[in-house]
């Protein structure tokens, strides 16, 4: 299978709401690697690499959010594979 990169960026009501957290727990369950991080204009930003598949999958995810976040817009962008993580985490 190829290995996808994508960049997503969401923004709304999605800090202070554990939403890296979320991320960080569906990245796991779908075999993703990468980081996200909180952006100084309140948006949170994603990159990941994997299978297109479980991609897809967590974008469909990060759309719905945790119970607490107001997902205002989601956008996604796509490139090649750097293959440069070993895991995911979350960045400060």
């Amino acid at each position: 299978m190829a290995i996808q990169r994508a960049e997503i960026i969401v923004n709304g009501f999605v800090q202070g709401v554990g939403f890296r957290y979320f991320v960080a727990r569906n990245t796991e369950q779908l075999y993703l690697k990468g980081y996200t991080k909180n952006l100084y204009s309140g948006e949170v930003y994603t990159v990941v690499e994997g299978e297109l598949a479980m991609i897809e999958e967590l974008y469909k995810e990060i759309k719905i959010g945790p119970i607490r976040a107001e997902i205002k817009n989601a956008s996604i962008k796509w490139s090649e594979s750097k293959n440069e993580f070993t895991r995911f985490e979350i960045r400060h």
